[in-house]
């Protein structure tokens, strides 16, 4: 029997992505989720538990009846503007449903645990090749809730021997080749799916925020990792944890290309691959967004093998075009 691993959040884009990836690697992925930004669709190669982790009796009883093998963690709030409108809402729901989630997985008798964190812990820090020892000073609720989980997660390595992956990246893209599951929010608050909205007369004119900063094109520039590549990185985190050697405590690792895509180019690679114009105009810039935020990922692949193979803007804007195409869920 194949052994299992609770996903958390495992009805959303990242994680129904990585429930696949799971699967195919020889495990039993079980989903927990809520349903308040997931869907009950993408729910395709194992289990599922509805449940909340703000719930711990709920926690406890998934775990009773399935007795997983270690905990794979995405279930969280995660739109920045919200969480600086509402930073309750957010200390709640992700550090509290968190906490919920670590003790009872320690109670469970669970020591492996792989976390979904963000390189929204870094704060502004523009310009930069972000890694594992860059500072941390978050600016808003979003990325100061996730550096708590993170704290907590080495405290209770050393209290209680847990074992902890975390990584952290920046924008995930694309989607699984098959199409069987794909990124779909609502809102829709991601470039490349408000771009092929777009393209398809969905939505109005996608809006470029900003022509003026000082890069190649005027326009600023993130770092995109596939979200095939980005779960494979979890898998192996899960697999490097189960080796014999690994001690209690956390390890860190950034996933990204180091190098990074303006938004026009998004646009122009959506465009060719689609063979669609792209409608948008040009409007002023939004506060607090950096020029350039791209991530490192030299560890992730020196310690885990990494290789992003996927992570090329045509790749990603290809398999997302074919799951756009393909109807995606509640459409």
């Amino acid at each position: 029997m194949a052994p299992k691993v609770l996903v958390t959040g495992g009805a959303g884009y990242i994680g129904s992505h990585a429930c696949k990836a799971l699967k195919a690697a020889g495990f039993e992925p079980v989903t927990f989720d809520n349903l308040c930004t997931g869907w009950r669709e993408a729910v395709k190669f194992g289990p599922f538990e509805q449940g909340d982790l703000l719930d711990r009796a709920r926690i406890d009883e998934v775990l009773a009846l399935h007795q997983p093998v270690a905990v794979m963690h995405f279930a969280a709030l995660s739109q920045v503007g919200e969480s600086m409108r509402e930073p309750g809402k957010y200390w709640r729901t992700n550090v509290g449903g968190s906490l919920n989630l670590i003790e009872a997985t320690l109670a469970a008798g669970i020591r492996d645990f792989v976390f979904s964190s963000t390189c929204a812990t870094y704060g502004d820090q523009d310009g930069v090749m972000l890694d594992e020892t860059t500072a941390q000073a978050p600016i808003n609720a979003y990325g100061a809730s996730k550096r708590a989980i993170e704290d907590m997660l080495k405290d209770f390595g050393a209290s209680d021997g847990l074992r902890s992956v975390i990584f952290r990246y920046f924008n995930v893209a694309g989607g699984d080749p098959e199409a069987e599951v794909g990124e779909f929010h609502q809102p829709e608050t991601h470039l490349i799916p408000l771009i092929l909205d777009a393209i398809e007369g969905k939505r109005g004119e996608l809006t470029i925020f900003g022509t003026d900063y000082p890069t190649e094109d005027g326009t600023c520039i993130r770092d995109y990792v596939h979200v095939m590549d980005l779960v494979e990185a979890h898998v192996l985190g899960l697999k490097h944890l189960q080796a014999d050697k690994v001690a209690p405590g956390v390890e860190v690792f950034c996933l990204g290309t180091g190098n990074g895509f303006s938004v026009r180019e998004v646009i122009n690679q959506s465009h060719h691959i689609t063979n669609r114009e792209v409608p948008y105009h040009e409007g002023p810039r939004r506060a607090g967004d950096a020029v350039k935020l791209v991530s490192g990922s030299e560890k992730a692949r020196a310690l885990l093998g990494w290789q992003p193979e996927r992570s090329t803007m045509a790749q990603m804007v290809r398999d997302a075009w074919r799951w756009h195409q393909s109807g995606g869920y509640a459409r």
